[in-house]
């Protein structure tokens, strides 16, 4: 039996000296040709929620529009294949990139293919910073034995119940459980990390305290989504002031992505909601989150 969360961590105020590497450095790993705008949702996001600095590693085919769709972050040019995805040689590159940053956020818009499961292998096993797994980054991941990847207790693996099928049959032989608390609940226990199980009453756990978040709507469930959420937990991630651990990060973020879910949804319905409306609101979202703070 796990211990229930009910209360959101809070994000303490902004010291008056402070400096934009005290909100810490996010590298945002991801992108291909056909799906460039992932990684900008996700750099977007991580900014709204407070990084001091965001950088995009990408393809290099794409560096350029990636870096106008998200002016204020910089970028990495990637190697690629011929189909445009990131290349396996990228490793050093990246392995680099990670030396100077707090968090990483991996797979949005990565696609999948053997040199990537490759990659995600080599990555997930050397990198010692807090991570956000999504996207396609859990689909390669999904093709790997559990056995060679040394996942750690600073990893967020943040799957939709398709994800998590995927995940749970190729790791474990057993059939996976229809609720989901304790389908999340056990992947956590069992891969040593934190687990963000989307879908309406996205269950966050470590495998010993669970959190069932109430924010959000239907009108989320739209392409972007996803990506908007990992940028908003690395942002909490890499966060050296806040100091959050990475499970307060896991809540925090998909709360406060959930809150300008419900704010775009008053706006603009559920029908009409984009990924780039819950951009938008993230400012009002956080508003109203460190008001309800200030209250308690």
């Amino acid at each position: 039996m796990t211990h229930k969360i009910t209360d959101i961590p809070e994000m303490p105020p902004r010291s008056h000296d402070a400096h934009k590497g005290q909100f810490g450095k996010v590298l945002i790993l991801g992108g291909s040709r056909h799906m460039i705008g992932a990684p900008a949702l996700a750099a977007n996001a991580a900014l709204r929620s407070g990084a001091g600095l965001v950088r995009i590693a990408t393809g290099r085919s794409i560096q350029l529009t990636v870096a106008a769709l998200a002016p204020c972050a910089t970028s990495i040019p990637l190697p690629e294949d011929q189909k445009g995805l990131i290349g396996v040689t990228a490793i050093h590159d990246i392995l680099d990139a990670l030396d100077d940053n707090d968090s990483l956020a991996l797979g949005p818009g990565l696609g999948q293919s053997d040199d990537l499961q490759t990659l995600v292998n080599h990555i997930v096993n050397k990198c010692q910073k807090p991570m956000v797994i999504d996207a396609d980054a859990l689909n390669n991941l999904a093709k790997l034995n559990q056995n060679d990847l040394q996942l750690s207790e600073k990893t967020i693996l943040t799957p939709h119940p398709g994800e998590m099928a995927r995940l749970w049959k190729t790791w474990f032989r057993e059939e996976l459980p229809t609720e989901r608390s304790l389908q999340a609940e056990k992947l956590a226990q069992r891969s040593a990390t934190i687990v963000v199980l989307k879908g309406a009453g996205t269950v966050i756990t470590d495998g010993k305290s669970t959190y069932i978040n109430q924010t959000g709507n239907p009108g989320m469930a739209t392409g972007g989504s996803g990506d908007v959420l990992t940028g908003c937990i690395a942002a909490l991630l890499a966060n050296k002031q806040a100091a959050l651990s990475p499970l307060s990060a896991a809540i925090l973020g998909t709360y406060v992505h959930g809150r300008a879910g419900d704010l775009a949804a008053a706006l603009l319905t559920e029908t009409a909601m984009t990924a780039t409306d819950l951009i938008d609101l993230l400012p009002d979202a956080w508003s109203s989150v460190q008001t309800e703070s200030s209250h308690n």
